[in-house]
């Protein structure tokens, strides 16, 4: 095999995914697939280990005589992603890791040299890039993806390079913490939103969205929970896909298997709003962060989206 592999390696909050993917494809090695769960609490010493362990095995199952050109991480923040420095604080997760060099210790860890590159991305960024690369969106110039989950994530992608700045996308291309109702972006567009809405209206807890697909379609008041979800998300996307350009939009993350029950609901409104992008739903799903983290490892991207990673 004389093509260009990069290990790309998605950090969650509770466990590590890795995969080998070809450079010039896009495509994972499924062979290579590693992932275990890790201990967000642990000691510095202990996660890093975990996840060079991760890695490490995922390398050990490329071809014989492969050697990977480098590994990139698609890694929540707050982190510093030039330089590899996690800065994790005020945060539930991986606070033990705070002012801590990944990068560092991973080529260590691992046994590369400091030539060796190992980059960092965020995560919903390396997320719309692996879209955006050998995706929904790889076909067009400007698209949007959004991850929907315990947060809500977001990326603008022009011409294959994340746009961070200007007058077209939200500071950093982040909608999270923008103003909506009666709060921000992040507390209608997550699981919280969907399990405050169902105790309020039932009086009793849910323990996430999955519990409220199953119930659905035998419980009208569930299923109005699913379409308010769909018009308050076209309101509040429209502006930015309209302001944007952008020709499509892919929607990601555990959310997103519900869109049979939203989806309709979106579609009307931003039609009703004048938007006009397509909306897509991942099929990559969590392997478009692993590609997208892995695609950092090809030169003429690296050099395109560097100048972009402090404002991440």
């Amino acid at each position: 095999m004389n093509q260009p592999i990069a290990i790309g390696t998605d950090i969650g909050g509770s466990h590590i995914t890795c995969a080998a993917v070809n450079l010039l494809t896009g495509n994972i090695l499924s062979e290579t697939v590693t992932g275990r769960p890790v201990d967000n609490k642990e000691q510095a010493f202990r996660i890093v280990a975990e996840w060079a362990a991760c890695v490490g095995e995922t390398i050990s199952k490329l071809p014989g005589g492969v050697e990977p050109a480098g590994i990139g991480f698609a890694m929540p923040g707050p982190f510093d992603y030039v330089n590899g420095i996690a800065l994790f604080r005020g945060v539930t997760k991986y606070e033990n890791l705070y002012g801590f060099n990944i990068a560092d210790a991973i080529r260590s860890s691992l046994g590369f040299g400091e030539e060796f590159p190992v980059r960092f991305m965020n995560d919903a960024t390396s997320f719309a890039m692996g879209e955006a690369w050998a995706g929904k969106s790889a076909t067009v110039s400007r698209s949007v993806a959004i991850t929907l989950g315990t947060g809500f994530g977001s990326a603008f992608i022009a011409d294959k390079t994340p746009v961070v700045e200007g007058e077209q996308v939200p500071r950093l291309g982040c909608l999270y913490h923008l103003p909506f109702g009666n709060s921000i972006a992040d507390a209608y567009f997550s699981t919280r939103w969907f399990t405050g809405e169902y105790k309020a209206i039932t009086g009793t807890d849910v323990t996430g969205v999955k519990e409220m697909v199953a119930i659905a379609g035998t419980e009208a008041k569930v299923m109005e929970i699913f379409r308010q979800f769909g018009r308050n998300l076209g309101i509040f996307l429209a502006p930015w896909l309209k302001g944007f350009g952008a020709e499509v939009l892919v929607i990601g993350g555990n959310i997103s298997g519900a869109f049979s029950l939203f989806g309709d609901e979106l579609l009307t409104t931003l039609t009703g709003e004048g938007c006009s992008s397509r909306v897509e739903i991942s099929v990559l799903k969590e392997d478009a962060a692993l590609a997208g983290s892995a695609y950092l490892i090809d030169e003429n991207f690296w050099a395109s989206v560097r100048h972009a990673l402090p404002l991440m």
